[in-house]
């Protein structure tokens, strides 16, 4: 019964990790209440949302919202980042983030909310020498946070990448799907490398993890940046929320 709680917290947080990032509020607790010892959550989560975030980044490959030239850029530097981060995860105490990841991700949620126009057109209009260094600057940077942290990384690589290239949210958020998929496999390997992963567990979850985020892949899709939006404000702000209380605990 535990197992089939937690398969079903994977789905809704693949769900909505998929349209606007911050699944990780929803799985990484699950995990936690599930009973795996604290070292094993990360690597575990890390092993299914990878296969949630890969199932999204096809879809969204396949149906024309991401920029394959952009990525060719960026990817390489998502991966780069999640190595270093990841293997840093491992030597320093996470506590010493908290404080400024919880105001980036309060501004972000807030900012977007009041902005009535941020993300609703794509206003993208070409790659060229200064924003390609930007984008592969962030990516980098972004990337080492998901490795070394990770909470919000969605939500960053979703306002950044709108922010950098006038992306509305849905080709942000197809680009992020990829660019978050390469910070994934590269955290994972070095987790499974390290031996912090319970396939036993992570196996199942994972299944559900690939419903659910084909399953929001497709609401996105289908529904559009107006969509995206208001579950983006949401996730950012329930990001900011959850962290805020972690911090006083």
């Amino acid at each position: 019964m535990k197992l089939l709680l937690l398969c079903l917290a994977g789905f809704i947080s693949a769900f909505v990790d998929s349209i606007a990032g911050g699944g990780g509020l929803i799985s990484v607790p699950a995990f936690m209440l599930y009973g795996l010892p604290p070292h094993i959550v990360l690597g575990t989560n890390k092993f299914a949302a990878t296969t949630a975030s890969l199932t999204s980044s096809i879809k969204y490959i396949t149906s024309g919202t991401t920029n394959k030239k952009l990525l060719k850029f960026l990817g390489p530097m998502s991966f780069l980042g999640a190595v270093i981060g990841v293997n840093i995860v491992l030597k320093i105490n996470q506590k010493y983030l908290y404080g400024m990841v919880l105001v980036l991700i309060l501004a972000v949620g807030v900012y977007t909310l009041f902005s009535k126009t941020i993300g609703t057109e794509d206003k993208f209009e070409g790659l060229n020498r200064k924003n390609i260094i930007m984008g592969m600057l962030f990516a980098f940077l972004i990337g080492g946070y998901d490795g070394f942290f990770g909470p919000g990384t969605g939500s960053f690589l979703i306002f950044g990448l709108i922010n950098i290239y006038g992306f509305n949210f849905l080709n942000a958020g197809g680009n992020a799907r990829f660019l978050n998929f390469l910070s994934n496999i590269a955290s994972l390997l070095v987790f499974a490398y390290k031996g912090m992963v319970d396939y036993k567990t992570a196996v199942p979850v994972a299944i559900f993890m690939i419903i659910g985020a084909r399953l929001g892949t497709k609401a996105a899709l289908y529904n559009g940046s107006k969509f995206i939006k208001p579950i983006f404000v949401t996730m950012s702000l329930l990001v900011a929320t959850r962290m805020l209380y972690n911090l006083f605990q």
